[in-house]
């Protein structure tokens, strides 16, 4: 098994990705299994445990659980982390690779070696099109919750660093730094009464973001007004989403304000809003291709420790 990078071409772009190459052909044999092929479309999707597979594909769960160590045997499966059902602990299970395939030994033909081809981010281009101001230099303001007390519960914002990897980003898809400072506490923006005649973008859940609260109960997808730790709320469906690591990612036309825009990035607890800031930046152009310049827009996804070292490190949206 060896693991090469595909090139290919189409409408005068190039694009790379990871292909698992066998060198033994009955590891091809058990991949093109019919079963087992789906169930990896199944695995490619996200991370899943054996009984997952086996509703999804109307079969018996032992037969899931046999393909599934056998991919595992070839490589084409890994372990990625665990997830509590029913009381007890699930393996989760993802693909190793976008793809797999044979070669003979020869055919290659050398490149020249260049530039990495630069990353466009077309989706998040499109996302945060309002934010990008003359010259595409970043044109709104980044509100984070105070770390002491305030507000009416008197809660600390504990999630206000998670900008830093944020503004990271943006410095992909803008070209030059902004003249004034950007980031602004929750409680200075609202003083300052800077709510209105900016692009806001509100980091945190309104427990702990005082403007995030504002903003609330404009959002498709809110927090629960009740009780903003409970989860939250699909408007449409009355679906809700309550687990710590479910995170929001919404955007409205300011309310007070039919000039500029606000973006809501936040968590039902701490690991939510990392896990919608991860997804905002880390798989933007995946979560975002389902933003079609909407004016009021929303989703929820889920984060993962895929390795199980305690830390989010993939993210699914799970909102419809």
């Amino acid at each position: 098994m060896l693991e090469k990078k595909l090139v290919s071409e189409r409408d005068g772009e190039t694009s790379v990705k990871k292909i698992i190459v066998f060198k033994d052909v009955e590891r091809v044999r058990i991949l093109s299994n019919p079963v087992a092929w789906r169930i990896m479309e199944l695995l490619s999707r996200g991370p899943m445990y054996p009984a997952q597979v086996s509703k999804e594909l109307e079969i018996h769960e032992q037969s899931a659980y046999y393909y599934i160590r056998r991919l595992v045997s070839i490589g084409a499966a890994e372990e990625a982390g665990h997830s509590f059902v029913r009381g007890g602990t699930a393996r989760l299970y993802k693909a190793t690779s976008p793809s797999f395939g044979i070669e003979m030994d020869w055919g290659e033909t050398k490149m020249a070696l260049g530039k990495a081809p630069e990353v466009q981010h077309t989706n998040a281009r499109r996302f945060f099109e309002a934010y990008l101001g003359k010259d595409s230099t970043f044109n709104g303001l980044i509100v984070v919750g105070s770390p002491d007390p305030h507000g009416p519960y008197k809660s600390s914002a504990r999630d206000g660093h998670y900008a830093v990897h944020l503004a990271f980003f943006l410095g992909h898809i803008t070209t030059a730094a902004p003249e004034e400072f950007v980031v602004k506490l929750d409680a200075d923006a609202k003083a300052e009464k800077v709510l209105t005649d900016n692009n806001l973008i509100s980091i945190g859940g309104p427990g702990t973001n005082i403007v995030s609260a504002e903003f609330n109960k404009y959002l498709p997808i809110r927090f629960d007004e009740k009780n903003f730790w409970s989860g939250l709320v699909e408007e449409k469906t009355g679906k809700r989403y309550s687990l710590e690591n479910h995170g929001l990612i919404a955007k409205i036309k300011n309310p007070y304000d039919p000039k500029s825009s606000v973006i809501v990035v936040a968590g039902v607890r701490s690991a939510g809003t990392k896990s919608a800031v991860i997804a905002l930046t880390n798989y933007s152009e995946q979560v975002l291709r389902r933003y079609n310049g909407e004016e009021d827009w929303a989703l929820v996804v889920q984060g993962f420790d895929m390795n199980s070292d305690g830390k989010i490190d993939h993210v699914d949206v799970v909102s419809l």
